[in-house]
């Protein structure tokens, strides 16, 4: 079954969406320029990490964080396992999403809404199902319902029956709620890391169609 949008997603999320961002990015700015100071005195430059994601129909746009590991390598110059490079000051900005902030900027652009499927890494594509690739249906988020329902300590399956499920209801109302329960799991910091990694397992493929 095809996306289809309905009247509020044609109308009015993508406007609500860069006026929200817009007055969050006012009242964020000393939060940002305080995180920008600290990632540059606790782990260099650059501060922000960006890397190409897939966003709404496929298309491969550059994502913005703040950076959140170092970048130690072993003696063949190969960087060193995340749960590694990820220290204290990086789980931090992690289990609060500061990191996550620069991703405002996404959305101002139009790569990204306030709320939808988590844009995922760009070597996943092909791996995708018929079912799994209608999470790009719609603009990827920087919070969704995957990410209210457990974010990384999630399995690949249950995380995409999720994003699926908004696809098939984008709705003001479902938006509101998936913005205020965020906010709440962001205080208590819930779901940030898988069971067995520091961050989530890599996608591997799955048989289910």
């Amino acid at each position: 079954m095809k996306h289809k949008k309905g009247f509020y997603e044609k109308y009015i999320k993508r406007p609500q969406d860069f006026l929200l961002v817009l007055a969050a990015l006012i009242v964020l700015s000393p939060v940002f320029l305080v995180t920008a100071v600290l990632v540059r005195v606790k782990l260099g430059s650059p501060i922000l990490f960006a890397q190409q994601r897939p966003g709404l129909k496929d298309k491969i746009f550059k994502m913005y964080k703040f950076r959140t590991m170092t970048n130690e390598r072993d003696e063949k110059g190969e960087l060193l396992p995340d749960s590694v490079r990820l220290t204290k000051f990086g789980k931090f900005l992690r289990s609060t999403s500061l990191d996550e902030l620069p991703e405002l900027w996404n959305i101002i652009r139009g790569d990204m809404a306030i709320v939808g499927p988590r844009p995922l890494l760009v070597q996943y594509l092909p791996l995708y199902n018929a079912y799994q690739r209608r999470r790009n249906e719609v603009r990827p988020g920087l919070s969704g319902l995957a990410q209210i329902n457990g974010r990384n300590v999630l399995s690949w399956e249950d995380r995409f029956d999720l994003d699926i499920e908004y696809v098939n209801s984008v709705s003001f109302i479902k938006d509101w709620k998936i913005i205020f329960i965020t906010i709440m799991k962001v205080f208590k910091r819930e779901g940030i890391n898988s069971e067995t990694a520091a961050t989530m397992e890599p996608f591997k493929g799955t048989k289910k169609i």
